[in-house]
């Protein structure tokens, strides 16, 4: 069965499309989805199959998992991470939400879920309405990487139709949020207890100078 193309406002997100996108989710359905730099796909953390159904449409090894997690804000981030010191956590509250992805050491609990040993763990809270409405919503985290052709898919796509076409049979939902970027997030490895820019993407690169 195809999979279902949801338009969604990208600046006030309809409540009723957003709990629709929640159901598919809460399901253990994948979808295709806006943020602030390029669209992303990914599914429900706290649903194994799920997550093992998003690898294998990566064509990923799970324990060679390189995935990014979506939360909607701070607050829920210390469940993931093992240590964020006073001053990283002034960065953190300075940057975000924001075009920027994380990466820390992860916390004891990551294994538990995942049931893989994951040393690190990367965090991203886009600036975008759509993914933060469905985080806040679903109340938990996505786990999630890029629509991009690094990691086996074309180049970073913009056009959501195009993404829909792309993807209607291996995914449950494309969410259509209107163009997508065409430049990735900026990662900051903190897993040292300093920030140190792997990638370059959106954002500003003074604020970890």
């Amino acid at each position: 069965m195809a999979a279902e193309l949801l338009k969604i406002h990208p600046v006030n997100p309809e409540p009723r499309k957003i709990s629709r996108a929640v159901e598919v989710l809460a399901a253990g359905g994948i979808i295709v989805y806006p943020t602030d730099t390029v669209y992303g796909i990914g599914c429900d953390l706290l649903n194994r199959r799920a997550v093992e159904r998003l690898c294998r449409i990566l064509d990923i090894k799970p324990h060679k998992l390189d995935l990014s997690f979506i939360c909607s804000d701070l607050s829920n981030i210390a469940v993931y991470v093992k240590r964020i010191d006073t001053p990283v956590f002034k960065i953190l509250k300075k940057a975000l939400p924001g075009p920027y992805t994380f990466i820390f050491e992860s916390s004891s609990e990551v294994p538990k879920i995942l049931d893989i040993n994951k040393k690190t763990v990367g965090i991203r809270i886009p600036d975008h309405p759509i993914p933060r409405a469905i985080v806040q919503l679903l109340q938990r985290p996505l786990i999630t990487s890029s629509v991009k052709d690094d990691d086996h898919i074309k180049e970073y796509t913009t056009d959501p139709e195009e993404m829909y076409e792309d993807f209607k049979h291996v995914v449950d939902m494309v969410i259509d949020g209107g163009p997508g970027g065409h430049v990735p997030s900026t990662v900051v490895d903190f897993t040292s207890g300093e920030g140190v820019v792997t990638r370059q993407g959106l954002g500003d690169y003074s604020l970890f100078a």
